[in-house]
This record gives C-alpha cells, structure tokens and sequence, in this order.
C-alpha cells in the first residue's frame, strides 16, 4: 500500500502538470502567435460579414509582448504591415488612463501607413481614386421619381439586401460597391445616369492633404489637421498641447509643425456611413495594432439557433 499510492501520486502529478503545460502553450499562442474575433457589425461589409469569426495573426506587425508598462505593448520583430492590410486594434480614442488591453477592439483596412500623404475632403473622407478595395462602398444619389425603377434593378441583380439609407423630396441615398454598380449597369435596359456619386459637382470635392505622422518626421500645421494633431499629441504622445488663437501650443508653445515618437496609421471601414473608423478617432498607433486579419475560420448568419444560419462557403476564405 505504501509503494502504491507514490505511484499514483506521481502519475497525478504527471497528469497535472500535463493539463497546465497545454493551457500554458495554449495561453501563449493566443496571447503571442494567434488570436479569434467575432465580427459583430458591417463595417466591413463585402470583406467581412456579421457572424464570421476570424483568425488574427499577432506577427504581423510584430510579436505581442505584454510587459505592463506604460499600458503599452512591446514588440520583438517590428513591421509596419502593408496598405490595405484589414487589421484588428485596440480603440484609440480611450482615456490614456486606461489600460490598452482593456479598450474595445476594432477592425478596419490600413490605408494609410506611416509618412503617407492621403487626399480627403473637409470631412476626411478618402478620395475615391485612394480606396483600395473593390468592394469598398460609396455612397449615390438619384431622384425619388427613379424608386421604382430602383427596385426593379435591385430585384434583377439580386441585391435586394441593399437598404435605403436616406430619403427626402429631392434625392435617395444608397451606397454600392463598383461590383455592385457593375451588376446594376449589366440590369438595366437603359442608362442609369441619373444614378450618381454623391460627391459629384460638391463642394467637397476640393481635396486636401493629409500626412500620416512617421516616427521622427515633422508635420505641419494646418487648419484642416490641427484637431487632429492636437488630440494625437495628448492621446497618444503624452504632451500638453492646445489650439489658441488658432494656433497649436505645444507645452505652451506655439508650433508650426510637430513630430511624434510613434507610428501611425489611417484605418476605414468599407461602408461610408460607418464612421467607426478614423474619421472618428483620428489615427492610430503602432502600438494599438493588435494584428492582420488571416482567415475566415466560422460563420453563422446572427440570430440562428445551432441548427441553422451556417455559410459553409464562407469558412476557410481568405480575408482581403
């Protein structure tokens, strides 16, 4: 009895430090190599669905190495990613208090990349010759005496998922990838001008540049992006800066260009009328990247039980 129970004893500690040995490897891959999202919303439209889950590669852009300090994430392995890359990241416009493990995640495409000169509108919306995708949707505007006509195409090209986004006595709003446009043109019988970009003929349609800040590189100040640099300054880098008199004050300073410590990014979303991307929260850090989009891994249509909604086509795509 007393040569058994070492016997089993140690093969107890065997199993024990077995289990604690697969969730250790198990806890660094996710936390080092691999992660899972859940897409929620459609942000990312034609890219990605609600109810995909996706694989996140954590090398992309460097090896995650949570230390704890600064809040910060340290990297083994530094990459700055491609243009066009879909990318998961820690929101960047939190409180700099709080923690960056602790902020909601978002997706969106890497469109501009550190030291990138973009051409936007007064509402830092991308000029349509910079969007990089297909599938990325612009919005349209057409008389409501076109409605029925409207539905007519939808119901030919099998887009009657395509809702109305905005209605009044003079205009309807819809947005449509090229794709999409293209299957509208195949349906009709006529010409479909009176179907036009909404920024056709707007003031909008004067451009401005917009630099994306590189690590040790001076940007300038203008009145379009003094907002912007202002907020990245205090977010991001740290430092005391406001807007007096018109003019960006750095540590009580007034300065006509600026540089930062970090890299930068400018991420969208494939819908327009989506603005969780950094129209709304300006750019994001190096720091804030989590990873690359890989792989579609599962999908299931929100609101299916476990018996129904699966998109077997969809498991095992490439995300692009």
């Amino acid at each position: 009895m007393s040569s058994t129970n070492p016997t089993k004893r140690r093969k107890l500690w065997r199993w024990m430090a077995w289990g604690l040995g697969v969730v250790a490897v198990v806890l660094l891959l996710r936390g080092g190599v691999a992660t899972s999202c859940y897409i929620p919303s459609s942000g990312m439209e034609q890219s990605l669905l609600p109810g995909d889950r996706i694989l996140v590669s954590r090398w992309s852009y460097g090896l995650n190495l949570p230390f704890g300090m600064d809040n910060e994430e340290h990297r083994w392995g530094y990459d700055l990613g491609q243009r066009g890359d879909i990318a998961l990241f820690h929101h960047p416009a939190e409180p700099p208090e709080r923690p960056l493990a602790q902020r909601p995640l978002y997706i969106g495409r890497l469109v501009g990349l550190p030291g990138d000169t973009l051409l936007v509108d007064s509402l830092f919306n991308l000029h349509a010759a910079q969007q990089l995708s297909p599938d990325c949707q612009l919005l349209y505007a057409y008389s409501p005496v076109h409605e029925r006509q409207m539905d007519s195409l939808l119901r030919r090209s099998q887009l009657t998922h395509n809702r109305l986004l905005a209605a009044d006595t003079l205009r309807h709003l819809r947005s449509f990838s090229r794709y999409e446009l293209y299957l509208l043109q195949q349906a009709a019988t006529d010409s479909i001008s009176w179907l036009r970009p909404l920024d056709e003929g707007s003031q909008d349609a004067h451009l401005l540049p917009l630099v994306v800040p590189r690590k040790g590189a001076r940007v300038k100040v203008t009145p379009w992006n003094i907002t912007l640099l202002r907020n990245t300054l205090v977010l991001h880098e740290h430092r005391k800066a406001t807007i007096e008199r018109g003019e960006l004050c750095v540590e009580g300073i007034p300065v006509s260009a600026c540089t930062f410590t970090q890299d930068y990014y400018w991420v969208c979303t494939n819908n327009p009328v989506n603005l969780s991307d950094s129209r709304l929260f300006g750019f994001v850090p190096h720091s804030h990247l989590v990873g690359r989009a890989t792989n579609i891994w599962f999908s299931q249509q929100p609101g299916h039980g476990l018996f129904g909604g699966y998109r077997w086509n969809r498991i095992g795509l490439a995300v692009r």
